[in-house]
Parts: structure tokens; sequence; C-alpha cells
């Protein structure tokens, strides 16, 4: 797993430098899927020893079993989100099965948000949000540091001012 806060990739010259997301995101997700596979696990196992008798409580292993195949999921998709910022647009890639890569040049912006729910500030974490003309290219990138998202909202709206003035 990640120690740093965020990955950077090398690339080749001319190509995107990608940034990854920061581990705090991955460990966030982690903890919900235990917690709530965990109770999930002890109310089955319950129901079931109390209704049903105490062989069907082994059906209450499936939910641990659920959690083994989530943990490794989350893994796999954490490490597929990346960003790069390039001169006249973003680049968001995600996916592990069906990879999606969004582009948003700077000149659409047209609002850019960082936000925190109250899970995330409690892990250090916060999303940034980009609204574009057309709404259907709306794009996100979760899980950042919160100095991270801020300086990317304060630059992609530098960028995104300094390309509309032109249209």
């Amino acid at each position: 797993m990640e120690t740093g806060s965020a990955r950077t990739e090398k690339s080749a010259p001319g190509e995107p430098v990608w940034t990854g997301l920061p581990p705090g995101l991955l460990r966030m997700r982690r903890l919900l899927l235990v917690v709530w596979l965990g109770l999930l696990t002890v109310a089955v196992g319950l129901l079931l020893a109390l209704f049903a008798g105490p062989g069907w409580a082994a059906f209450a292993l499936l939910p641990p079993a659920l959690a083994a195949w989530g943990w490794r999921m989350l893994g796999r998709n954490w490490s597929s989100w990346r960003y790069a910022e390039r001169a006249d647009d973003l680049l968001i890639s995600r996916g592990v099965l069906w990879r999606e890569e969004t582009v948003v040049p700077y000149g659409r912006m047209q609002l850019v948000e960082v936000t925190s729910g109250p899970l995330e500030r409690h892990f250090g974490l916060a999303g940034v949000q980009l609204h574009t003309a057309a709404a259907a290219t709306d794009a996100r990138i979760p899980g950042l540091d919160p100095a991270e998202a801020e300086r990317l909202r304060d630059r992609l709206t530098e960028l995104g001012e300094a390309r509309s003035a032109g249209l």
C-alpha cells in the first residue's frame, strides 16, 4: 500500500504526468467495508442461530468472504484513479474492467468545487467537482488531500478564466 500523500507516475517525454489518489481514500473505504460487513455478519449469525438453528449460522461466514473479495476490489479501484494536468485540459482516468478517461478543457469549466462530507473530513479528504458547459462532461476527483484539492481548484479556476476570456 502507498505511504505518501499521492503517487505520481513517471511518463515519457510529451506524455502527461499522472497523479494518483492518496491512500487515505482507500483506508476510509476499506474501514467502511469492514464495519458494515462486520455488523452484517453478527446480525446474520445471531438471527440464523436464534431462528433456524446453529447449523444455519454457518451462512454468517458469507459476509466475511464478501469482505475479503471487496478488500481486493477496493484496492484495484483506488489504484485505477488518476489525473493529469496538461496545457489545455485536465485528464481524469478511472476504472478496472471498463476504463474511462475524461478530458475536461479548461476553457469549458464553469465551476470548480471542493467538497468534503463529515466522514471525508474525519479522514482528512476532500473531492474536486468540475462543472462544465456541457452537463454530460461534469467530472470529479474523489479523496484528495484538502490542500491538494484547494490547489487544484485554484489552478483550474485560473486556467479556466484565462482560456474562456478568448471565447
